[in-house]
């Protein structure tokens, strides 16, 4: 059997004062245990290439990084937004369109679930430490290899298939989360301060982004590699 072709959106940084993109090894660490051949995809801008993309792909995943350029979702930026990458903003955005345009399954992680709501006509909080009352911990940056607070999944849900019960643990580095959610969506797990913590689709398409890291624990915490392992399997 062909094993899926799995995209996986790139990190765009300054490095030495060289630009490059570059992802950290657990993501496509985690596609290839899940049964996945990982394609790395740099930001690319132009519409014809990203095009090409979506023609050969059998799943997506857009991983976490730098924050969305408020503007994508009708906001000016706020003090507390530093580092935005305009070129990675278009091709996860066109490459979203193509994908959902034609049905490819969808993966989001950290910003890739911001993205993914965005996409949809959601928004965002810019910074949930300064925007939402009562905020929990969600920056929890020196290990991002270990649980830090705990989800409540919601019943009917890819998740709890997934996981199989109703709350578990997970890392956290995130300064932003979902405010309003976008269309055709729905909110399938919350930490317990009420930020969204995971979202799916609930049309025909396949959709699942999580604001944590599960491609980080899971080498230590099994229970989060069957994110991968559950998607790859819809991407067959």
């Amino acid at each position: 059997m062909k094993k899926p072709l799995i995209g996986i959106t790139c990190i765009q940084a300054n490095i030495k004062g060289k630009k490059v993109n570059t992802i950290n090894d657990f993501y496509f660490n985690a596609v290839l245990k899940a049964g996945g051949v990982p394609l790395i995809i740099p930001s690319v801008t132009d519409e014809k290439t990203i095009s090409e993309y979506g023609k050969i792909l059998d799943g997506i995943v857009f991983t976490g990084g730098h924050d969305v350029w408020p503007q994508r979702f009708g906001e000016e930026p706020i003090k507390q937004v530093v580092e935005i990458t305009h070129e990675r903003d278009q091709l996860e955005l066109v490459l979203f369109d193509k994908a959902y345009e034609a049905g490819i399954p969808i993966l989001g992680i950290c910003r890739g679930l911001q993205l993914v709501n965005i996409a949809l006509g959601g928004t965002l909080y810019q910074d949930i430490y300064s925007q939402v009352e009562n905020v929990g911990g969600h920056s929890f940056g020196y290990n991002p290899e270990e649980v830090y607070h705990s989800i409540s999944i919601e019943e009917e849900s890819i998740m709890k298939e997934i996981y199989g019960k109703d709350t578990v643990h997970v890392n956290s580095e995130h300064h932003q989360a979902i405010k309003d959610i976008g269309r055709d969506l729905k909110v399938t797990s919350r930490a317990p301060d009420g930020i969204v913590e995971s979202i799916e689709s609930t049309n025909e398409r396949f959709i699942l982004a999580v604001q944590y890291h599960p491609e980080a624990i899971a080498p230590k915490y099994p229970e989060h590699q069957e994110i991968f392992n559950f998607f790859v399997r819809k991407c067959r």
